[in-house]
């Protein structure tokens, strides 16, 4: 388990991470998201005790990273891929990583094939992808088979196949009981991943829920609707206090404030014909951007 205490730090006069709180359990995927300059890599700095906190405390299992007599066993991390030395194989990568930690070589095999990187175990790592080096470093953040995986932007540079291996990865870590904490921009990947989320702005806590209770109380859910009479439906739905219609195009609707059946039953009233009626349900980005629009660093103009 992972606990984040009223997390502060400070650099200078400026204050990337303020009073955060947050419990990361076993047994799910939480998401850890934020928009640029949250101060999300900050915290997992913290987390893993790579920067001293101004103020306020972090635990993995009970215990400060730097407490634990053999880290790479009870916490596995990645946060920076490219951090190998680029004229080592990745065997010799591990190996090393292996020997510094009591853990047997066997591990160093199992974990490269889990990686799928078993074809190019002997070849030196500055001649690796973006792709391969991530993969290279969840190898090394599941060499100690640990009870907690950290891991930033995981499937960054990663092809499709790549992406769908991290997401089985990281539900099978969980459902074997292990603390996963994952942070991502990539928001319908999460949505497909995570179980729970800790989102964070501006370096304070935003929400700390579950992906479906944060679609349904910041998404905004549509229905749309194909008709030959768009303009007649369009001006009835308006009629009603609350109801939002926008046209899409001559003949559809984007409705919002009305479900499917109302919608149905005034159509209905008035022998309007529908060739479609759809309810759309909200994204998980369409919440996030709802929730952090006001704590984003950048917010460009529409073009």
């Amino acid at each position: 388990m992972i606990r984040a205490h009223e997390l502060t730090k400070r650099y200078g006069g400026r204050t990337v991470v303020q009073d955060l709180s947050f419990t990361v359990r076993p047994g799910t995927v939480t998401g850890f998201l934020g928009p640029n300059g949250a101060g999300k890599s900050t915290t997992m700095r913290m987390l893993l005790g790579l920067d001293a906190p101004t103020r306020g405390r972090a635990t993995i299992g009970g215990r400060a990273y730097a407490d634990h007599p053999a880290p790479l066993t009870e916490v596995g991390a990645l946060l920076e891929a490219r951090s190998v030395h680029p004229g080592r194989t990745a065997f010799n990568h591990l190996t090393a990583l292996a020997l510094t930690h009591g853990i047997p070589r066997t591990r160093v095999t199992e974990v490269l094939a889990t990686a799928g990187l078993t074809g190019v175990a002997h070849r030196r790592v500055k001649g690796f992808s973006l792709g391969m080096g991530q993969r290279l470093g969840i190898a090394a953040a599941l060499l100690g088979d640990p009870a907690t995986v950290i891991l930033d932007e995981p499937v960054n540079g990663l092809d499709p196949d790549g992406v769908l291996w991290i997401r089985t990865l990281l539900k099978s870590l969980a459902a074997e009981g292990r603390t996963v904490l994952v942070s991502s921009h990539l928001m319908s990947e999460m949505a497909l991943t995570a179980d729970h989320l800790i989102v964070i702005g501006r370096g304070r806590l935003l929400a700390d829920t579950t992906v479906a209770d944060l679609v349904r109380d910041r998404g905004e859910a549509s229905v749309k609707v194909v008709t030959p009479r768009a303009g007649e439906l369009h001006a009835l739905l308006a009629a009603r206090p609350g109801v939002e219609p926008a046209a899409e195009s001559a003949d559809t609707l984007q409705v919002r404030g009305a479900d499917a059946p109302y919608i149905g039953r005034v159509a209905a009233d008035h022998a309007i014909p529908l060739h479609e009626l759809t309810p759309q349900t909200a994204s998980l980005e369409q919440a996030f951007m709802d929730l952090t629009h006001e704590a984003a660093e950048y917010n460009g103009a529409a073009a």
